[in-house]
């Protein structure tokens, strides 16, 4: 298994991202191909004390897309950057996967763009696992598309479906839609014309609206948005969890000698807490449709993150999670859910319109 690894990518790289790749081949009996600026690199490898013996390889790409930078504009302009090159390993089958702690924007269009989408997906989700009161769950899309319509909403069900069955190991996975209610007339008209639609899909089990305040408890394996609001959910929600240790720490810091002693007392109850909600325990994100393994990090990801990371993407390359997604939207498509499918383009009739539409687009952006 042969991974590409954006090397410069992310608020610690190269550093921590090198550090991640050598514990990776450690633990994942994996091979990493470090891609970005080939001296800066070994230096790097040189620091960290990387064996000849690891399975870690290098190739040059002499350009680095800024984490402000916009990304159509820094893709145009930079095909040699490490990111577009480390995609580009992928497309052409010299990498089984690729991760990034780069431009969440940049490695999106560059997969997009180099990878295009599998067939029968209209437009890919990033799937962040989260954690709950029990186990973790699947939420998505978590910002890929700031725009959706009821028919993306049906491929995010599918593939969250998908990778919370092969991936998380639910043999059943309760799918829920992200709305203000519970009821099915609650919810904008986004979420009204997409209830209907997860009812009626074959396979999936549908239990109907989430609610905000629900996604936590262990109502559903795999929450379904929009990219607007799912990013929405992920920042609130990974500022609500700094806010609470903030307060914790506060709180036994300023609370006298009572307070030390019970924070000496709670302190491996504390750290437990801490890793079940540490993304850097669950590694990178998936974005999900692509044709082919594509994971995007989190912008400040340590050594520890990007290992998890790779691990992610060596998961879904050995479980085949892309041909599961083709198989399942291919029966979807055959009798008798053909039924279903061609009801659903009546109902949407200007959903293949669109979708040459988006095509078009994508062909001038990389021209």
């Amino acid at each position: 298994m042969r991974i590409a690894l954006d090397a410069m990518g992310g608020d610690y790289a190269p550093r921590e991202i090198v550090k991640g790749a050598i514990e990776a081949v450690q633990k994942c009996d994996c091979e990493i191909v470090l891609v970005g600026d080939e001296e800066i690199i070994k230096q790097e490898l040189q620091r960290a004390g990387a064996s000849d013996e690891f399975p870690i390889f290098i190739k040059h790409a002499p350009d680095v897309v800024g984490m402000g930078e916009p990304p159509s504009m820094a893709l145009r302009k930079k095909k040699q950057s490490s990111i577009w090159r480390a995609v580009e390993m992928v497309k052409r089958g010299k990498a089984h996967a690729v991760v990034s702690a780069g431009n969440t924007g940049a490695v999106m269009v560059s997969a997009k763009l180099q990878l295009r989408t599998l067939e029968g997906v209209s437009r890919p989700a990033i799937a962040v696992t989260l954690p709950s009161r029990k186990d973790p769950f699947l939420l998505l899309d978590a910002g890929a598309n700031v725009d959706s319509k009821p028919e993306n909403l049906l491929e995010f069900a599918i593939m969250g479906h998908l990778y919370a069955k092969h991936i998380l190991g639910i043999e059943r996975p309760r799918v829920g839609l992200l709305s203000i209610g519970e009821e099915d007339t609650k919810g904008d008209s986004l979420v009204k014309q997409t209830y209907p639609l997860l009812r009626q899909a074959p396979q999936l089990h549908f239990i109907g609206n989430v609610e905000g305040k629900e996604i936590y408890n262990n109502v559903a394996d795999v929450v379904v948005c929009d990219g607007f609001a799912g990013n929405l959910a992920l920042k609130i929600s990974e500022s609500a969890a700094g806010l609470l240790l903030h307060l914790l720490k506060e709180a036994f810091v300023n609370g006298g000698l009572r307070a030390k002693i019970g924070y000496w007392a709670m302190k491996p109850f504390l750290k437990e807490i801490k890793v079940r909600t540490d993304y850097k325990e669950y590694g990178g994100a998936p974005l999900l449709g692509v044709n082919g393994i594509c994971i995007i990090s989190h912008g400040s990801s340590d050594a520890k993150a990007i290992t998890n990371a790779i691990r992610v993407a060596k998961e879904l390359a050995t479980n085949q999670l892309n041909r599961h997604i083709q198989n399942h939207l291919a029966v979807l498509r055959d009798t008798p859910s053909r039924r279903f499918w061609d009801k659903l383009k009546e109902t949407i009739p200007s959903w293949r319109d669109e979708e040459e539409e988006e095509g078009n687009e994508e062909k001038g952006a990389s021209e």
